[in-house]
This record gives C-alpha cells, sequence and structure tokens, in this order.
C-alpha cells in the first residue's frame, strides 16, 4: 500500500481500471488486514479534539484547563496496528481499563514539511477508520500522566477496513459511531471537529516532515467509557465497533491472552 501511495494518481488509477476487470475473490472469502500493516513510523494522533470530548474529560479528573490553542499531538507505537475484524488482546496483567475512541484517520500521500494550511488537502491520499483503543489506567497513573505508553499496547489501534480515497470523499461531515455489544457509545460527526485536518497536517508538519503513508488519527468524539458514571470499560468477550459513514466498520472482539 505504501508503494501505491508513493507512486502517486497514474498508479491509483491503474488499480481502479484492474479492480473494475477484475473478477477476484469476493470480499467475504478473505482476512482483511490493516491498509497499512506494518507502519514505518508511529501513528501520529490528535487529543481533545471534541470541545464535547475535551469537556467529558475535564469532568472526569476534575481539573480546569484551557483549551488548547494549537493541536495535542501524540503517538501510538507501530505494533498497535490490528485489522478490522481481529480480535484485540487483553491481559488483566497490563491493563484492566480498556476503553474505545473511535477516530477518523488520515493517510498522508505526498511528503512534505512546514505544508501551509492553504495546501495540506492536496497531501492527503485518503481517509481510514481506526480506533484509538487505550489504557486508561496506564494512561492516568502510571508513566507521569504521559499518554504514549497507554496509548501503545500491541493491538490496541485497529485500523480499516480500507482507505477510500481523498478525491472518492468528502471527510467534513461524516458520522462517526462506536458501539459494544450493539450499544451505541460514541455517536458525532466530524464536523464537530475543532481543529480541522488541514490545520492538524500544518501544524503537524512544522519542522517535521511527513512521508507517505503516514497515518494521523484526528481526534475521538464524546461518549468515552472512562468519563462514564460509572466508568465502563471493555472486557473479553465484548464486541467493540466502530463506525465512519462512507468508510465502513471495524468489528473487533475483546479476547483474553492465555494465562
Amino acid at each position: 500500500m505504501i508503494s501505491l501511495i508513493e507512486a502517486g494518481p497514474k498508479a491509483l488509477d491503474a488499480v481502479r481500471r484492474a479492480a473494475a476487470t477484475s473478477d477476484g475473490p469476493q470480499i467475504e472469502t478473505v482476512r482483511l488486514l490493516a491498509p497499512i500493516p506494518a507502519p514505518t513510523r508511529n501513528i501520529y494522533a490528535v487529543g481533545w479534539n471534541y470541545l464535547e470530548h475535551f469537556a467529558e474529560g475535564q469532568a472526569a479528573r476534575d481539573t480546569k484547563t484551557e483549551y488548547p490553542a494549537h493541536p495535542v499531538f501524540f503517538t501510538k507505537g507501530v505494533n498497535t496496528v490490528n485489522g478490522p475484524y481481529d480480535p484485540i488482546p487483553y491481559d488483566p496483567e497490563v491493563s484492566t481499563a480498556i476503553d474505545w475512541e473511535a477516530e477518523l484517520a488520515v493517510i498522508i500521500g505526498t511528503p512534505g514539511r512546514n505544508i501551509p494550511e492553504a495546501e495540506a488537502m492536496s497531501h492527503v491520499f485518503g481517509y481510514t477508520v481506526i480506533n484509538d483503543t487505550t489504557a486508561r489506567d496506564m494512561q492516568h497513573k502510571l508513566h507521569g500522566g504521559q499518554w504514549f505508553k497507554g496509548k501503545s499496547v500491541d493491538g490496541h489501534g485497529p485500523i480499516g477496513p480500507w482507505i477510500v480515497p481523498a478525491e472518492d470523499l468528502d471527510a467534513t461531515d461524516l458520522r462517526l459511531t462506536t458501539r459494544v455489544n450493539g450499544v451505541v457509545k460514541q455517536d458525532a460527526s466530524t464536523k464537530q471537529m475543532y481543529f480541522k485536518v488541514g490545520r492538524i497536517i500544518a501544524e503537524l508538519s512544522r519542522g517535521l516532515t511527513l512521508m507517505p503513508g503516514d497515518i494521523i488519527a484526528t481526534g475521538t468524539p464524546p461518549g468515552v467509557g472512562n468519563a462514564r458514571k460509572p466508568p465502563e470499560y471493555l472486557k473479553p468477550g465484548d464486541v467493540m465497533e466502530t463506525e465512519i459513514a462512507g468508510i465502513g466498520t471495524l468489528r473487533n472482539l475483546i479476547q483474553a491472552i492465555p494465562a
């Protein structure tokens, strides 16, 4: 996939022509991996990009912090990447506070550094779905409050089911939904994002070169389990579905690892 992205529009057109004439296997007969199953760099991510999510987090933490004037960036380790229908490992020795976070993911198409906001969207190859599955006990109670470790547990970043090319999708008003065992937990729209995709790319690329195939998770809306009263967390046997209209749905079983 990264080589396809690097090859540019002509390569994508060739793939479209091949797909239109192909009699390949039906999708239900194959196992879909993450569209980029082995990223060469960490996933970039944006925190607090929906005002309501920031507010619910403030209430849960009982803190008074002003909303940031610039996007809050962190990363998820490459081994978090998981398939759209693969199980998410649950290890109680690591965490018992696993939370859901539906997010729109942006895939960078052309490299750039210090990208002007007005030109940022021309660097987007496409969009996919990611769930920034998070170990809240690690995030909040361990490692000095740093987010990286709690966000980087292996397998805690299902992505997919595929990448929709940017030219085929207007990502400014897409419905995001998270369901756990069929119950809706998050229901919002990308239009509620405070920092839009262009601003995110512009700020992230300041002094930092973005490369083809880079993945940017753009933030989660309200409705996370940690902010509920009482808090709700994923447990073995749960099925987490993460859907973005116009892209597709992830469906991941929370699976206890063997003792």
